[in-house]
């Protein structure tokens, strides 16, 4: 039987690590997973307490608005009017999202078709790369590096240069440039400046901007990520998607947004009225009280990253994995230290959870540009981080 859409899928090899996670969980190992970024902090309260109290009203129960019920529009804007001084229309500009990876792979589906063409930047998150896919254009990697230096809040001048040529190059001129700062897997970094030559050209070639905000409030060592909307002239090329799933750890809720250019915004609404009803009320519900009654949860969240980001970092430079410590994103894009270089990212994961027991995400699974390196999620607390690196001094015998 033939799937058109899924049958030229590679392998999903993070389901790989999983099984080999799960196998070893079964003989009684103590796998330590900082594989799957899934974020192991608890919601806020105030919002969990507001869920239960609005399940039990039976109005509740009914379809909701597939755009998002009207005070959580408002709610979203005036979190970035608060956040990033960024006035946005809660009728026009914003639209809620069943989490961003919905959003985003709807909004393709809007702005591309077959002979159509988005640059990518590679390696990225596979949602990123696949959804222009489905959407049946084509897709153009651009490689990223993260900078070598200490200093990463911007990314390097490479990439700019490498999005250039790919746009050159490219025939059909691409439409779409998907992009995602704080990055995952990468964590790389940008500032306003970097934004503001790529929304200039993207005007002048009328080009759609897609930005994925997912780390908007995890970074470090007082770098603040900039959203794409506070560059002049952004809303004329731009939007951008934030999620509740990181900044204020409610993954499982599923709530999100995509704000910016209005013709963009009211196109992907008008799909999105074909498609679902929303998510349940009662959670849109309780997500407006965690943005306008725990606006300061991001912070207390960002805190613990960055222990764990440092418990990590310092323990894998002492045991002579040496890496740089990210500005942003609640992850640790590490290399394949060179004895090991050859195994490729799959084999050396595997390898990690057989004889370290310790689960990281190969970096092959986010395109073909990451197969020299490993992703660490932090997502464990900071002693079983030391026990992980305890771990991996005792197998890594070729960097002592």
């Amino acid at each position: 039987m033939e799937f058109r859409r899924i049958n030229g899928l590679p392998p999903y090899v993070f389901a790989q690590i999983e099984a080999l996670k799960l196998a070893a969980r079964r003989t009684g190992k103590d796998v330590i997973d900082l594989g799957f970024g899934n974020p192991d902090l608890p919601s806020p309260q105030v919002a969990v307490e507001k869920l239960a109290e609005a399940v039990r009203n039976p109005r509740n129960h009914r379809y909701s608005a597939s755009r998002g019920i009207a005070k959580l529009r408002q709610a979203a804007a005036s979190l970035y009017l608060r956040r990033f001084g960024v006035e946005l229309d809660p009728d026009t500009e914003v639209v809620t999202t069943i989490g961003a990876k919905e959003g985003l792979s709807h909004l393709m589906l809007v702005l591309l078709g077959p002979g159509d063409c988005a640059l990518v930047p590679s390696p990225s998150y596979p949602i990123h790369i696949y959804a222009p896919l489905f959407a049946g254009a084509e897709v153009c990697q651009v490689r990223l590096e993260l900078p070598a230096a200490d200093d990463n809040t911007s990314a390097s001048e490479a990439f700019f240069d490498n999005l250039m040529e790919a746009w050159e190059s490219a025939w059909p001129k691409p439409r779409v440039i998907v992009l995602s700062f704080p990055h995952n897997p990468t964590t790389a970094c940008v500032d306003l400046a970097w934004i503001q030559r790529l929304v200039d050209f993207a005007r002048e070639h009328e080009i759609v901007l897609v930005h994925d905000f997912a780390y908007a409030d995890i970074a470090f060592d007082g770098y603040e990520p900039p959203s794409i909307l506070q560059v002049p002239g952004a809303k004329d090329v731009a939007v951008e998607l934030y999620s509740l799933s990181k900044s204020f750890s409610m993954a499982g809720w599923r709530v999100a947004f995509m704000v910016g250019n209005s013709e963009v915004v009211g196109a992907l609404t008008k799909l999105k009225g074909y498609l679902d009803y929303g998510c349940f009320q009662p959670i849109q519900i309780a997500a407006i009280v965690a943005m306008n009654e725990a606006s300061d949860y991001p912070k207390e969240i960002n805190e613990t990253y960055r222990a764990r980001r440092d418990a990590l970092c310092d323990g894998l430079n002492r045991i002579g994995w040496h890496l740089t410590k990210p500005k942003g994103t609640m992850f640790v894009w590490a290399p394949v230290p060179e004895p090991y270089r050859e195994m490729g990212s799959l084999e050396f994961s595997s390898y990690l959870v057989s004889d370290a027991e310790v689960a990281t995400s190969p970096g092959v699974g986010f395109g073909p540009g990451g197969d020299s390196h490993v992703r660490f999620a932090l997502i464990e607390n900071e002693k079983r981080i030391g026990q992980a690196v305890r771990n991996l001094r005792r197998s890594l015998t070729k960097l002592q």
